[in-house]
């Protein structure tokens, strides 16, 4: 089977029905959440066509100083594969993309996977893909996951901060006062990690009216006050905690630890994965430990999420 890649022309519409059609595709990779920061990835997103003319996979991409990358502003987003691919078309692929990037001047892609835990049926296709191409792993990150079944026990201390939160009449609910809760979040993030949210306010209450159903705000509230919060990034199979804050107050008070009780006894019991993010640094070299350790305190446990390049060779 041979593939011909294009560049995606701006047909938004038939870009999210394969999307939604796909074995491994996510909100994320829509249209109406990749471009809200068009003015700082240049997309060079690419459809796939068999020698039908149809529609086969996508891959979501921008372009930076000669390499592709798959895609910068995105958590993952590797090959979106059809539901009719198979594994020999898979390798086909990646190895169409290397050859139209050659074609084009690109030396290298640069590979972020989509994990397993977000793929509505298997999707690991383009691993073999990977590994086929000698492609070198670059990245490995891990993500703490409470898995559906056979759920592992809270750690005492993961229960002491419920049972505190309980006792100090700490309120959990859901909220869409993303206005009230930024600042804690800007706040809590350059305190502890010297950084920004990667959303700004204005960003995330426009992605949260595009994707009212997707991304949705949990807040605790202790005396009146909003003392943590967490944003999650909702999709068929995975709650993905996307921003946690906690201040001071709510430190005291185990507000975290009941928010994080609430979403997985009361709001997600029923969703096949609840994935806490990633405690990684340094491209995933450094691991912070403090921070996994509280993940795997709800029963959390690793799922590696890789990235890799792909050398194009020398154009012809």
């Amino acid at each position: 089977m041979s593939f011909t890649v294009t560049r995606y022309d701006g047909d938004a519409e038939t870009w999210d029905a394969f999307v939604r059609n796909s074995r491994n595709g996510t909100f994320l990779l829509e249209r109406g959440f990749m471009d809200y920061h068009a003015d700082r990835f240049h997309d060079h997103s690419v459809l796939l066509r068999d020698g039908s003319g149809q529609l086969a996979a996508l891959l979501p991409a921008n372009e930076h100083a000669g390499v592709l990358h798959s895609h910068g502003g995105l958590t993952y987003g590797g090959l979106v594969l059809g539901p009719n691919t198979g594994v020999a078309d898979a390798v086909a692929m990646l190895d169409a993309v290397r050859a139209y990037l050659r074609d084009i001047g690109f030396a290298r892609l640069h590979y972020k996977t989509i994990p397993w835990i977000y793929h509505r049926q298997p999707a690991e296709d383009d691993r073999y893909a990977l590994f086929r191409a000698d492609a070198t792993l670059v990245r490995r990150d891990v993500l703490s996951v409470v898995g559906r079944e056979d759920r592992l026990c809270y750690q005492e201390r993961r229960n002491r901060g419920v049972k505190s939160a309980r006792r100090a009449s700490v309120e959990i609910a859901e909220s869409t006062d993303y206005t009230g809760f930024w600042p804690l979040l800007d706040a809590v993030l350059r305190a502890r990690h010297g950084v920004a949210p990667v959303h700004a306010l204005a960003e995330i209450e426009h992605l949260h009216a595009r994707f009212p159903d997707r991304i949705r705000l949990f807040i605790a509230r202790h005396a009146g006050e909003t003392v943590a919060g967490v944003v999650v990034f909702e999709t068929t199979r995975v709650a993905h905690v996307q921003y946690i804050a906690v201040g001071d107050i709510g430190r005291q008070v185990g507000a975290l630890d009941a928010i994080f009780d609430n979403l997985l006894v009361a709001v997600f019991p029923d969703k096949p994965w609840f994935d806490f993010g990633i405690s990684n640094e340094d491209q995933g070299r450094t691991l912070n430990v403090g921070l996994v350790a509280q993940k795997e305190g709800f029963g959390a446990r690793a799922v590696a999420h890789d990235h890799y390049t792909v050398e194009c060779g020398p154009a012809p």
